[in-house]
C-alpha cells in the first residue's frame, strides 16, 4: 500500500504516528519531511524530478514494502495522486488529503469557490490561464517558475482584482494581499506564493449554485438576430453563425479575435462559450453596440476600435479567428489573421468576387482550407394562415485549419 498524506496547507492532515512507523520509503518535499520524525529505517527520499522518484517507489512496492507520500494540500486536486494512479493503480492508494490551497486561500477571504474555475499554471502554458481569468469572474490560479502573478498580471485587464496567497499553513510567513492587477505586475513576489485568486469585483460572489464549476456552456447557441442590437441588418445570420462557431470551437482556455465584428454577435457566442474574446471594430457606434450587446449576455468581450490589420499588432496571439465584412483590405486582414492564429480562421463573404483572395490568404500562410456556400430560406406567413419560404442572402463561409502537430506520436 502507499499512503499519501495531505499535509502543510490550511489545516493540513496528521500524519498517523502508525502510518510514520511503519514506513519503509518516505517521499516528500524537504519541508515535508523535515517536519515529521522518520522511523530510523525508513529511506527519505527528496522529490525532485517525478519519474526516478515513481522508479524508487515501484522498487518498494514490487518487494510489497510500505511506502509513504507527503505532499501539500490536497494531493488528489492538481497532485501527485494522479501519476501514481496511473502508475500503481487506484486500489493501491490509500490518499488521506488535507485543505487544498484554493480551499484555504477562499476560506481567508471569505468568498465561496463552487463557481470559481481552478486553472494550474504551474509546469504548464501561462496563456491557458490568462484567458480565463480574462472570461470568467472568479479563478483560481496555481502558479508556478515563470508563471507567479506578476506575469499573470501584466496580461490581465485593468479592472481585475488579485488576492495572492503565499506560505498558506505557515503561522509565521504566511500572507494574504488583495492588489489590484497594476500593482501585481510590477511586484517581485518570490517563491512562496501558493494560489492566485483572479477577481471581476462586481461579479465576484456570484449566484446560488447546483452545479460546482465555472457553469455549463450554453444551453442554446446561434441565436436569433433579434438578440443582439445591431445596425440595418447588418449582422451575422444565425444559420452562418451557426456553422462559424462550429469550426471556431471556442472553448475556456482559448483566446478568439472577433474581425470586422459589427455588431459583435459572433464575439459573444464565443465568450457564452467561455472563450476570451478580443472584438476589433473601426466605427465607434459598433464600439457601442458590441459593449451593449456583451453586456445584456452577462459575458466579457473587450473590444478594440480601430481597423484592421493594424489594430491587431498590440494583441496576443489567437486560438481562432472570425473575419466578418468585406473591402479592399479584407485579403491583408485575412493574411494577418491566418499567420497569427494558432487553430483555425473562419471567413464570413456575401461576394463571390473575394473569395478567391480570401482563399489565397489562408493557403498562402500554411493553414488548409475548405468552405461552403450557405443559403438558407426561412418560414414567413402569409395572409390565410399560410406560409412561404423567405431566402436569406447567400453567404461563402471559408475556414482555413493549422495541421494539427505531432509531438512523440501525441496530437497536441
Amino acid at each position: 500500500m502507499i499512503t499519501v498524506v495531505g499535509t502543510g496547507t490550511g489545516a493540513g492532515a496528521p500524519v498517523a504516528a502508525d502510518v510514520l512507523a511503519g514506513a519503509e520509503l518516505v517521499v516528500g518535499g524537504r519541508r515535508h519531511l523535515d517536519a515529521v520524525t522518520l522511523p530510523g529505517t525508513a529511506e527519505r527520499l527528496v522529490l525532485g524530478p517525478l519519474a526516478p522518484a515513481l522508479d524508487t517507489v515501484a522498487r518498494y512496492v514490487a518487494e510489497e514494502r510500505p511506502v509513504l507520500v507527503l505532499a501539500s494540500g490536497d494531493p488528489g486536486f492538481f497532485g501527485i495522486v494522479r501519476a501514481l494512479a496511473e502508475r500503481f493503480g487506484p486500489a493501491l492508494l490509500d490518499v488521506r488529503p488535507g485543505v487544498s490551497s484554493v480551499a484555504a486561500a477562499f476560506a481567508r477571504i471569505g468568498l465561496p469557490w463552487d463557481d470559481a474555475a481552478v486553472v494550474s499554471a504551474h509546469g504548464r502554458d501561462l496563456r491557458t490561464a490568462v484567458n480565463v481569468c480574462r472570461a470568467r469572474p472568479k479563478v483560481a490560479v496555481l502558479t508556478g517558475p515563470g508563471a507567479g502573478p506578476a506575469e499573470l498580471a501584466a496580461a490581465l485587464p485593468g479592472d481585475r482584482v488579485l488576492v495572492v496567497a503565499s506560505a498558506l499553513g505557515d503561522p509565521e510567513r504566511e500572507r494574504v494581499e488583495r492588489v489590484t492587477a497594476a500593482e501585481a505586475a510590477v511586484r517581485d513576489w518570490g517563491t512562496a506564493v501558493s494560489v492566485v485568486v483572479c477577481l471581476d469585483g462586481s461579479r465576484a460572489l456570484g449566484p446560488v449554485r447546483t452545479v460546482a464549476g465555472p457553469g455549463a456552456g450554453p444551453s442554446r447557441w446561434a441565436l436569433e438576430e433579434s438578440a443582439f442590437a445591431h445596425r440595418d441588418s447588418m449582422i451575422s445570420k444565425f444559420e452562418v453563425r451557426a456553422v462559424a462557431l462550429a469550426r471556431l470551437g471556442p472553448r475556456p482556455g482559448d483566446l478568439v479575435w472577433d474581425v470586422g465584428a459589427g455588431s459583435g454577435s459572433v464575439a459573444v457566442e464565443c465568450a457564452r462559450f467561455g472563450a476570451a474574446v478580443v472584438a476589433v471594430e473601426k466605427t465607434a457606434d459598433g464600439v457601442g453596440r458590441i459593449r451593449g450587446n456583451a453586456a445584456a449576455h452577462g459575458v466579457e468581450v473587450a473590444v478594440v476600435h480601430g481597423e484592421a490589420p493594424a489594430a491587431l499588432a498590440g494583441l496576443d496571439d489567437p486560438d481562432a479567428v472570425f473575419v466578418g465584412g468585406g473591402g479592399r483590405e479584407l485579403p491583408a486582414v485575412v493574411a494577418a489573421c491566418a499567420r497569427r492564429a494558432r487553430r483555425t480562421v473562419v471567413v464570413a463573404l456575401a461576394a463571390l468576387d473575394r473569395v478567391p483572395a480570401a482563399r489565397a490568404a489562408l493557403t498562402g500562410a500554411g493553414l488548409s482550407c475548405d468552405g461552403v456556400l450557405l443559403q438558407s430560406s426561412r418560414l414567413a406567413p402569409l395572409p390565410g394562415d399560410v406560409t412561404r419560404l423567405a431566402a436569406t442572402n447567400p453567404v461563402f463561409l471559408l475556414w482555413g485549419e493549422r495541421p494539427r502537430a505531432t509531438v512523440e506520436g501525441v496530437v497536441q
